[in-house]
């Protein structure tokens, strides 16, 4: 159990959500985004691939580690693979996508990062930037999401 379950279904919708929730859900959505994001970002920059390419390996990886982190609770909690990936399509796209949308932007409008390589301080520094930016842009939403039952609320029962 997480010490945010019990605000997930506020009587009051997402104005009775708190901040902290909204931000452990995202928190949550982003380390899977990050993980997958970065794997991305450094497969494709060290096999030189172009840069649509390596931004579409990169999101996918996101929502690959996305759905993965979610699976892997609710899987614990006996639910079976099938429904345990339904659980995360429910819980995990909209955040996913919001922040991949971002982060990808930002990183991409960040001039000479894309290309910088990895054992550049732009490259990294960039992805950071991009990734907080994805944080700070998503955590409205999910606290919205949240207080209509939706997104990562959908999560809460199977922690």
């Amino acid at each position: 159990m997480t010490t945010h379950q019990h605000e997930v279904h506020a009587p009051g919708g997402w104005s009775s959500v708190s901040w902290r929730t909204a931000a452990l859900a995202t928190l949550h959505c982003l380390t899977g985004c990050a993980i997958g994001e970065v794997l991305g970002m450094v497969i494709g920059t060290a096999l030189g691939l172009s840069n649509a390419v390596t931004v579409v390996l990169a999101v996918a990886l996101a929502f690959v580690f996305g759905y993965a982190l979610t699976m892997r609770g609710v899987l614990r909690a006996g639910v079976g693979l099938r429904q345990a990936f339904r659980i995360a399509l429910a819980a995990d796209t909209v955040s996913i996508a919001v922040m991949e949308i971002v982060d990808n932007a930002v990183i991409l409008g960040v001039p000479g990062a894309m290309d910088a390589g990895l054992a550049s301080a732009l490259f990294w520094g960039a992805l950071a930037f991009a990734l907080l930016v994805a944080f700070v842009v998503t955590l409205p939403l999910n606290r919205w999401m949240i207080g209509r039952g939706l997104g990562h609320a959908v999560v809460h029962a199977y922690h």
